[in-house]
């Protein structure tokens, strides 16, 4: 697998609480230049971000980010606002609290809303894996399924840790033919990413691959 198709995969990631617009800028020059799949950034910049990339590069968002304790119309009303503002994705964080309770279809029905927002855009669902037991990983990906999102994701990286090997393999095994993978927070090297790859991610949510690109330059 060679660099570009692992660029190709990459949600180019910077939501760090201080980014300012010269930042964001950037990440999206970086991101249109080597070619990612899209810039993930904050909120509050989406609408200047695709002011800026037009056509050139997709604009993914975050809702109910990093914790995911927002009641249902928030974030309903946070979807609605980054779709009006032009965002071509939405990363979207589960409550965990109602995974732990074992309200699954409360979960269910809270991603089901968002995606029918999202329409023919893109919704992703983090799953925070790192709170989460081997049973709740299976289930939610058996839940993510059924509301008939387009992707799970591992990590908001905020959170103890990050995407793992093994996180990537059992949501291969778990999730429906129509689900894909992202693996997010902890990808530390180009070898990392080929392996998430190998294993089923055809996302990757990161910041550092295009600095190791650059340092590679």
């Amino acid at each position: 697998m060679d660099k570009k198709k692992i660029l190709q995969a990459v949600d180019h990631t910077l939501l760090t609480q201080t980014a300012v617009w010269a930042d964001i800028k950037q990440l999206c020059d970086d991101a249109m230049t080597y070619g990612t799949a899209s810039v993930c950034i904050p909120p509050s910049f989406v609408k200047q971000a695709k002011e800026y990339v037009g056509d050139r590069m997709a604009v993914c968002t975050v809702i109910g980010f990093p914790n995911g304790y927002h009641t249902t119309a928030i974030k309903v009303a946070e979807a609605n606002d980054a779709i009006a503002n032009g965002a071509d994705e939405l990363d979207m964080v589960i409550n965990l609290g109602d995974v732990k309770d074992g309200s699954y279809e409360k979960v269910k029905e809270e991603i089901r809303l968002l995606k029918d927002i999202c329409k023919d855009k893109i919704l992703k669902v983090i799953i925070e894996t790192c709170l989460l037991t081997e049973e709740e990983k299976i289930r939610m990906c058996q839940v993510v399924t059924a509301a008939r999102a387009d992707y799970i994701k591992t990590s908001t990286g905020f959170s103890t840790e990050g995407a793992t090997f093994a996180d990537i393999e059992l949501f291969a095994k778990h999730v429906g033919p129509d689900v894909k993978i992202k693996a997010a927070g902890g990808i530390h090297s180009f070898q990392d990413a080929k392996r998430f790859m190998e294993l089923g991610a055809s996302r990757l949510g990161t910041s550092r691959i295009i600095k190791l690109a650059k340092e590679e330059e």
